[in-house]
């Protein structure tokens, strides 16, 4: 009996045991799977060590490290490391962040969700591997949010509260890859893959390039495995503004043009306020100092007084904003004509941008072959109406001053010389200083946004801009391959003041040899069309867009080939104003068949690119002799125009609105590339074309420019225009 109770004893005592031992193993299973999520970070280093293995070393790896290794791009750069190829810090805080994602820890956790994988889409263009940068904002510090505990949730709220144990940094690392499973559409490099990562702030850039090339040589990449991707590492961003930055000489610049014509705004108002009737000669508030005392002396000295005048805001603000009756003489169309073109190239180009931070470029271009938005596909086209309103209104100016025209054929060839001189000097001096001001903001815009932009910058013009401002400075960027352009938007005005020249010569030609003159213009109208049809077959052109980008030296940008609308304005004009043509003449029905006709012709140009795939002849004819026909039909809007007819839809462009935005249409061309590209490099993320949300950006980016526009032109536009009128005419101009 003894005996049988000790048995029992035993068998009871084992019993226990054994339930002790297994009620253990389940506690630390549950605090394994659900401690670690909720902040305790007692078991780190008890499971997994250093080295992946556990406490008597034998080999024990989580059932996920081999697929994070091949999908996680981050989680393969903490493999990637050893001391040989990272600092000790470095290499320490990498290995921290492995062992964490591999124990489930919060932050680490916060770290592998913040760094970039594949998403889906790559075939159509989705390089942009971003993760998301605010998701590593949340691993440096807690995130600021307040959730109530009274309802229940399936969170851990550790994932809110818990921080890095040490500092972590946002990004990007940059490879261009060779897949040939991706639609390579040949405009600029779009194949680069943008690939954000959380990192430890301890790793340094050149480490960093060198993990990425050690993980994507090895067989650890997925991805290149599927898809031949090839990658190839080509730099990374810390997104921060280098000191660098406010080193740069535009920076200077800038900074002293927008002072120095702050200043000179500050004295034309106190000159204003000294005019007032009720205060016959105040001069400056009382001042005691000697420096303000010598201010207002000079304030008072009239030269000085009528330059400052240009620069009054209140007075250049009435200009623009003026809207008047149309007087005998103007041609109130190309108030509308111009408006309305540079709205819709300014639609364009939010587009063309778009296309840099869109993930599904091929779907972009895709659209832009459709019928429906042809009107903005070939947007570029309405660059010739303003080519063709250039040459006639160079040309019907000129014609039309007799005192000018007299004095031409009096002087010699000294006086001449200098006549043009000084009309080059005035154009110069109403073109040039917004767009020296804009050039400068380009070049400082795109050294901003070259350090902390997430996306890669195709266009660097803070690189070209330093090398190639001489170029813009006379004018002739455009004779130069145009991905070498500084603010490469800029190639049409290059074009218009290179054109400028020309007429002017020919136009001092015609007041003393008329059939010269002529002879010339038409020489130079077949010489551009030959050149064309040149190019254009040497080039094999064709309408799609990777052929348009790729002869756009040769072709969009080249004066030989732009010229074409300038000559027909020009000759339709000395045919208006030497012939004395006049509409009038017609009978009103076929007047308006005219008008009607016009816009048939001018709408059938802007869709006549919908079949891009035309032979090469038919496609430089199409070039060509549309571009000479749409040419013409601008040039009977303005005839029309100028001789008191119209329709209902010319009427609606001769509307007094358009008389204020067509004072603001130099600034809108310069400045709308400027602002949307970088609104667009500013965001932190890319995104999907939507022709909604495109009509809502168009909205947009047309308000933004159209105020940036006002606060330019009254800066750095209508002062020199005035200073212009006040050395042509002795007093600041009015009108």
């Amino acid at each position: 009996m003894e005996t049988h109770w000790r048995s029992v004893l035993i068998i009871s005592i084992w019993i226990l045991v054994a339930n002790a031992a297994v009620n253990e193993s389940t506690l630390r299973r549950h605090r394994f799977e659900y401690g670690f999520l909720n902040g305790s970070l007692e078991l780190t280093t008890e499971v997994i060590s250093a080295d992946g293995r556990g406490k008597e070393g034998s080999a024990i790896q989580s059932p996920h490290e081999h697929h994070l290794t091949r999908s996680s791009v981050i989680f393969g750069l903490t493999k990637a490391a050893n001391e040989s190829n990272v600092s000790p810090s470095c290499h320490a805080h990498l290995k921290q962040v492995r062992r964490g994602i591999l124990s489930r820890q919060p932050w680490a956790m916060k770290v592998l969700d913040a760094s970039g994988t594949k998403p889906s889409g790559f075939v159509f263009g989705q390089n942009y591997w971003l993760g998301s940068r605010d998701g590593c904002e949340g691993v440096r510090r807690p995130v600021g949010i307040t959730l109530s505990r009274n309802y229940e949730r399936v969170m851990h709220y550790s994932i809110l509260t818990q921080s890095a144990p040490f500092g972590m940094d946002y990004r990007v690392i940059y490879m261009r890859h060779r897949s040939p499973w991706q639609v390579e559409i040949k405009v600029m490099s779009e194949q680069v893959l943008h690939i954000g990562l959380c990192l430890p702030s301890s790793c340094g850039s050149e480490e960093v390039k060198q993990l990425a090339r050690d993980y994507v040589a090895g067989d650890s990449f997925a991805e290149d495995d599927m898809f031949d991707m090839k990658p190839e590492v080509l730099y990374m961003k810390d997104l921060q503004l280098s000191e660098r930055f406010y080193q740069r000489l535009t920076f200077r610049l800038v900074v002293a043009a927008i002072l120095v014509t702050g200043a000179l705004m500050l004295c034309a108002q106190q000159v204003r306020v000294s005019k007032r009737a009720d205060e016959p000669d105040p001069g400056l508030a009382p001042v005691e100092s000697e420096l303000w005392q010598a201010l207002d002396t000079l304030l008072k000295w009239q030269p000085f007084q009528s330059f400052v005048s240009c620069f009054d805001v209140a007075n250049n603000w009435r200009k623009i904003s003026a809207m008047r009756e149309n007087q005998p003489g103007e041609i109130p169309i190309l108030n509308g004509l111009r408006s309305v073109c540079a709205i819709w190239i300014l639609i364009f180009h939010v587009v063309w941008y778009m296309y840099f931070t869109v993930h599904n470029k091929t779907v972009l271009i895709s659209y832009a072959e459709q019928v429906f938005f042809q009107y903005v596909s070939t947007a570029p086209l309405l660059v010739d109406v303003f080519f063709t309103i250039s040459g006639f209104l160079q040309t019907y100016n000129f014609l039309r001053n007799e005192k000018q025209l007299e004095a031409v054929r009096r002087n010699g060839l000294w006086g001449n010389v200098k006549l043009f001189g000084k009309l080059l000097f005035h154009r110069y001096l109403r073109l040039g200083p917004l767009y020296l001001v804009v050039m400068g903001s380009v070049d400082l815009a795109f050294a901003y946004i070259g350090d902390v932009s997430v996306f890669h910058i195709n266009e660097r013009f803070d690189e070209l801009c330093p090398q190639h401002w001489w170029r813009n400075l006379l004018f002739i960027q455009n004779l130069f391959d145009h991905r070498e352009m500084c603010a490469n938007w800029s190639w049409s005005l290059a074009c218009d003041m290179q054109f400028f020249l020309l007429a002017n010569i020919v136009l001092f030609i015609y007041a003393k040899h008329p059939k010269l003159a002529k002879a010339i213009t038409l020489t130079g109208l077949m010489s551009t069309i030959t050149w064309s049809y040149g190019i254009g077959i040497a080039k094999k052109f064709e309408f799609s867009f990777d052929s348009t980008y790729a002869t756009g030296t040769q072709i969009y940008t080249s004066p030989f080939v732009r010229i074409l609308p300038y000559i027909v304005g020009a000759i339709a004009a000395w045919y208006y104003q030497e012939q004395r043509f006049q509409v009038s003449e017609l009978s009103e029905r076929r007047i308006r068949r005219w008008w009607h006709f016009s816009l048939k012709v001018f709408v059938g140009c802007i869709y006549s690119t919908v079949k891009r795939d035309l032979g090469h002849l038919i496609t430089i004819s199409l070039f060509v002799l549309g571009r000479a026909l749409f040419s013409l039909t601008v040039c009977w809007m303005i005839v029309g125009s100028a001789s008191g007819t119209g329709v209902w839809w010319s009427r609606l462009l001769e509307a007094k609105v358009f008389q204020h935005l067509n004072r603001l249409s130099y600034g809108i061309y310069l400045l709308n590339p400027l602002v949307i590209a970088l609104v667009y490099s500013l965001t932190s993320t890319s995104s999907a074309v939507d022709p909604f949300l495109l009509s809502v950006i168009c909205c947009g980016f047309t308000i933004i420019v159209y105020l940036a526009s006002i606060a330019f032109s009254l800066a750095f536009e209508l002062p020199y225009s005035n200073l212009s009128g006040l050395l042509l005419k002795g007093k600041p101009k009015t009108s």
